[in-house]
């Protein structure tokens, strides 16, 4: 049962509804002003949410000129944002309104590829096709649908932060996806950008922004600040007398998270474990002497790259294999 409460800390009777598998939509859907203002601006609130689920076949096709000038949640529109952000008169410019917008976009892709010097939308009116190509050293333009999944995703992500008209929270699964790891810190980078900037007042040039990921990627969790990161941990609880599973988010001692009421602090073995997954604890025998496999009844003598004595001092916890 879902009971909604009056505002105001009112003593009142709650608003109850039917068993929440049964209802047709959620509660907040028919929020109103006149029963509960808190759960309207909730309403409101939760609308803002986006979650990218980028898709490079969606980021590599040309975009109409009537197509939506919104990036879609799969990454579509890409080419026909960047030209509203670039041409805000939205007319065949004669120059560029805002030539900055496409040299930020092409800065922060460098960020990404060395050689990349400008980002462009080339405009066919044969065709009425927008199409976004990336322009290296050589001068040669590459269009979109000749980049790299990783670099279609850094570039969407390079032009949604650069949309003033973008606010809310953005949820991305797994940003790490297709980025090269000596990358990363830059694709971290690019996400926190995105941001808010709490230092500064909020408005045109510092939207209300919030980013959420998740991730499995020790190299992202080593390069995020240590008080935005949340730990999901398996649980279980009793209610009931029914022991049911469920999730915990733990956070990091000494951090503003861990002085909240009931908040759960990470054990710092359980993050060091994380942080270095190829520390070795318990080895069999055999692959401790030596590292063999039967291959067509013939034993091959084996060595891991973590097994070289020129790589192994360099991993925590690691001991050459002889």
């Amino acid at each position: 049962m879902i009971k909604l409460h009056q505002d105001g800390g009112s003593r009142g009777k709650p608003l109850s509804t039917r068993q929440a598998r049964n209802l047709p939509r959620t509660v907040l859907c028919a929020a109103n002003t006149a029963e509960s203002s808190t759960a309207l601006l909730a309403r409101r609130e939760m609308r803002s949410w986006r979650l990218l689920q980028l898709e490079p076949s969606a980021m590599r096709k040309p975009d109409e000129f009537s197509a939506p000038t919104v990036l879609g949640s799969n990454g579509s529109n890409l080419a026909a944002t960047l030209y509203r952000l670039a041409y805000q008169n939205g007319h065949i410019p004669k120059e560029i309104d805002n030539p900055n917008v496409c040299a930020r976009v092409a800065n922060r892709l460098a960020q990404l590829i060395d050689d990349v010097r400008r980002v462009s939308i080339d405009r066919d009116e044969k065709r009425d096709l927008l199409t976004l190509s990336v322009m290296g050293a050589d001068e040669t333009p590459h269009a979109a649908r000749s980049l790299s999944d990783g670099t279609l995703r850094f570039l969407a992500l390079a032009v949604l932060e650069q949309d003033p008209e973008f606010h809310g929270v953005l949820c991305l699964e797994e940003p790490e996806n297709g980025i090269h790891a000596a990358r990363i810190p830059a694709m971290i980078r690019l996400l926190r950008d995105i941001t808010t900037d709490l230092n500064e007042p909020v408005g045109p040039d510092n939207p209300s922004r919030q980013v959420i990921v998740n991730t499995h990627s020790p190299a992202v969790v080593q390069q995020v600040p240590e008080d935005s990161l949340l730990i999901a941990e398996p649980a279980e609880t009793i209610h009931s007398d029914m022991r049911l599973s469920g999730v915990r988010f733990s956070c990091l001692p000494d951090t503003w998270r861990a002085k909240a009421p009931e908040s759960h602090v990470c054990k710092m073995g359980d993050l060091l474990a994380y942080l270095n997954p190829v520390v070795r604890q318990e080895i069999d025998a055999d692959d401790a002497q030596a590292q063999t496999r039967s291959l067509r009844g013939k034993v091959r003598q084996t060595r891991r790259v973590v097994d070289r004595p020129d790589v192994a001092p360099y991993l925590p916890g690691l001991e050459p294999v002889c």
